[in-house]
Formats: structure tokens, C-alpha cells, sequence
């Protein structure tokens, strides 16, 4: 796959102001589409390729249903969820994931992910509290790594470096992903990601396309992609608290959306996810990366896309408009969405 690049840079989405000064200015591209394929909104290169990262973990989670390891092992929407999730590693997560290894009888052992400390402050405090170190079980992507080893369960592979791009898991994951892009994807764009599984690249339009054609349960998909697309984004939705967790921007944006919204992070600047009321699919990527500046440039667009309630309002104007403290309590400056999203929708 070969991808032609815009010479011209993107716009600024973002910026982040310190007192009466705008100090940091934050780049992007977005792209707003259909379930027919059409771009509705758009800013910024949108054929530029980018690696999604764990924004499209519900996409690699198709593989669970395409190789029959749902039925075989009796995943349940929790599972699902955590398929999909980038969890802060709380206890309700790391339940979650023992409860699903132990349903296709495997251990926190048989993951490849490594281990980090959780991401949540309240679980890392406890966890020093305690004098325990952290496992496999904490990283945030222990879900989506018990939902890869269910798969290679379920076609009888050897689970064994499941992480390699070579493995049939992956294999079959990378097919999966391609098919509801509609891209090829190559080795000339290929990475490794965070937690060691193969990350791909593609244009951005293709991964908001593919996030709403899975939403609408598009004729376009196979009859296992369509009913795979909606119990993977109806678990994720119902269960938002499993996808990231207390204060996770995808938690408390799903959770106010009750059902209608499924969106998901990716490391470096990244979002995916669908307005399902409305089958729109959306892909972003701030080009710093920066989180904070791409939670607010998410929140813009998914407030721009759709109308909202005082409850929806709330989640995302928590991102528009984000406060940072110094390590002193002041409050020293904050990230906001730039005043030219208006003019894309």
C-alpha cells in the first residue's frame, strides 16, 4: 500500500493556553464518515496513513468471532469489552481479565504483553500500599491479549508467540482488519506496537469508514463482520467502565452517550469510534501526540457531529476544557479545542 501524503500542513485542532498566552498549538487530521462510505467532515491530510494503535482494538477483536472463539468459549459481553479495552488496570479490570483467561483456560502466564504498574492512581497507590508488584494482568492491554490467545486456542495454534506478525493469530487478525478497511496492508507500514503485537498502518478515511460500516451493520461487510460489528460495540458501550475505567475519557463519554457512542483511544494522539444512533464513523490523529490535546480535539468533533444533552455536554466539556495543576495545586493553564471546528460541520 502506498499512501500520498498532502505537502501542506494540518490545521491546528488544539492548542493549550497558559495564562493569558496560547503557548502550545496541536496539528491534526479528522475524518467524519457515512456507512455508504461518504465523508461528511473532514480537516486536515485524511489519506495520510497513520498506526491507529489500540484505537482499533474492536477491529483486531473481530478475529474472536472469525475464528469461532465467542461460541467455543462462551465470551460474554464483559469479555468483549475487555477485548476492546485500554483498561487503567483496577481491580474490577484485573478480574475481568483472570475471568476470562480462566474461561479458555489459560494464565496471566501465558501473556505476552509484559507487565507496567496500572495506569489508575488509586490502584498504583494501593498496590505500593501493599508491596505487591505489578503482572501481566495490569497492563492495559491484557484483554485484547487474552482475547489474541482465545483465538489461537479456537483454531488450534500453538499460543506461543502469538505476538509475532508471522503467527497464525496475527495472521488471521490482520485479515480481519483488511477486510473492513478495504486496504491491503504491508510490511512497508508495519510497526510494533506498545504492548508487542504488530501495528499497521493505513489512511486515516479508511479506519473512520470502516468504524461506520461496522456500526450500521453495512451490506458491505460479510454476515459474521455485521454481527460481530454490533455485539463489539454494544458490549464496549454497555460495559464502558471495562474499556478504560475512573476519569478514562472513553469511559465517561460512552457512559453519557448511555448505548449510542463507542469510542476508543490509541496511544500517540489516536481515536476511533462510531456515533452509533447515527452510523457515522470518526478517525483522529492529533500529530504530536499529545493526549490531553487529542481528548479535546475527540470531544469537538463528537460534539460537533451529533446533538447533545446536558449530560453528554458535561463528559466532553471536561476535555474542551482541561485544567492542569502544577505540583503545587495552582492551576497554571489549559487544553482546548481550537475555535475552527465549526467550520467543518
Amino acid at each position: 500500500m502506498t499512501t500520498q501524503q498532502s505537502s501542506e500542513a494540518n490545521p491546528i485542532l488544539a492548542e493549550f493556553v497558559r495564562g493569558n498566552m496560547v503557548e502550545n498549538r496541536h496539528r491534526g487530521a479528522f475524518c467524519l464518515v457515512d456507512a455508504e462510505g461518504n465523508v461528511v467532515a473532514q480537516a486536515g491530510d485524511i489519506n495520510a496513513a497513520i498506526f491507529p494503535r489500540s484505537a482499533i482494538k474492536s477491529l483486531q477483536a473481530l478475529a474472536l468471532f472469525q475464528s469461532g472463539a465467542v461460541d467455543k468459549f462462551g465470551l460474554d459481553d464483559r469479555d468483549l469489552a475487555l477485548a476492546c479495552a485500554s483498561h487503567l488496570g483496577e481491580e474490577v479490570h484485573v478480574e475481568g481479565v483472570t475471568r476470562f483467561l480462566n474461561k479458555i483456560g489459560m494464565t496471566a502466564d501465558d501473556l505476552e504483553c509484559g507487565a507496567h504498574p496500572p495506569f489508575s492512581p488509586a490502584a498504583r497507590k494501593e498496590m505500593r500500599s501493599k508491596g505487591n508488584a505489578p503482572t501481566t494482568l495490569h497492563n492495559n492491554c491484557s484483554g485484547k491479549h487474552s482475547g489474541m490467545l482465545a483465538v489461537a486456542k479456537a483454531i488450534g495454534a500453538d499460543p506461543m508467540g502469538y505476538i509475532e506478525k508471522d503467527h497464525p493469530v496475527q495472521v488471521l487478525v490482520r485479515e480481519c482488519v483488511e477486510r473492513v478497511l478495504g486496504v491491503t496492508l504491508t510490511p512497508d507500514q508495519c510497526g510494533r506496537d506498545g504492548c508487542s503485537i504488530p501495528t499497521w498502518g493505513a489512511p486515516l478515511v479508511n479506519f473512520a469508514s470502516a468504524f461506520a460500516k461496522l456500526s450500521a451493520g453495512s451490506n458491505q461487510l460479510s454476515a459474521i463482520d455485521a454481527r460481530a460489528g454490533e455485539r463489539l460495540f454494544a458490549a464496549a458501550a454497555s460495559n464502558a467502565e471495562l474499556v478504560s475505567g475512573t476519569g478514562g475519557f472513553d469511559t465517561d463519554a460512552m457512559n453519557a452517550f448511555a448505548g449510542q457512542l463507542m469510542v476508543k483511544i490509541g496511544a500517540d494522539g489516536v481515536f476511533c469510534g462510531a456515533i452509533r444512533g447515527r452510523n457515522l464513523g470518526f478517525a483522529l490523529k492529533c500529530d504530536d501526540g499529545n493526549k490531553d490535546a487529542s481528548e479535546a480535539m475527540v470531544a469537538a468533533l463528537i460534539k460537533n457531529a451529533t446533538p447533545t444533552n446536558d449530560a453528554q455536554n458535561t463528559a466532553l466539556d471536561a476535555r474542551l476544557h482541561k485544567t492542569a495543576k502544577n505540583w503545587r495545586g495552582f492551576e497554571v493553564g489549559h487544553h482546548q479545542a481550537s475555535k475552527i471546528w465549526a467550520q467543518y460541520f
